[in-house]
């Protein structure tokens, strides 16, 4: 008597799986070459104790950071340039490609300094400056 057709596959393919190495392999690959083109934002070096608000966006990967802290520093790129220097800084940066510029003031840091390093940034050609906050915890 002769197998059915429904035998004989099962007697060719039994013990025969599928072989996972090749999808293994393509997905590794995928994964080393999103971490290697991953974009990282610069961190501006300080520890700032940002203020929280209800309407803070996230903001694209190529800006300028400026940070303030508590004790009245103004630091870019982990340098400490004071107020006076932010328009020198932010000139040639500017003037290279046009960036948001995003100041990450502590909640502690004295007013009077944001609002003398928001007006050099916009007098060195920025023309969208953003002051960094965080989120608020009932924030919708």
């Amino acid at each position: 008597m002769r197998p059915s057709l429904q035998q004989r596959f099962d007697t060719e393919h039994a013990g025969r799986g599928i072989d996972l190495s090749p999808l293994l392999d393509v997905v590794f690959i995928l994964l080393i070459f999103f971490i290697v083109t991953t974009v990282f934002v610069r961190e501006t070096g300080v520890e700032i104790d940002k203020p929280r608000a209800l309407s803070a966006q996230q903001l694209p990967q190529s800006v300028v950071l400026l940070a303030i802290t508590d004790s009245g520093r103004v630091i870019h790129a982990g340098n400490d340039i004071g107020a006076e220097g932010v328009r020198r800084t932010l000139e040639p940066l500017l003037r290279r490609q046009q960036r948001p510029v995003v100041i990450q003031a502590d909640s502690a840091a004295p007013s009077g300094l944001l609002v003398k390093v928001l007006d050099a940034a916009k007098l060195a050609g920025a023309a969208d400056v953003s002051i960094a906050t965080r989120t608020e915890a009932g924030a919708i």
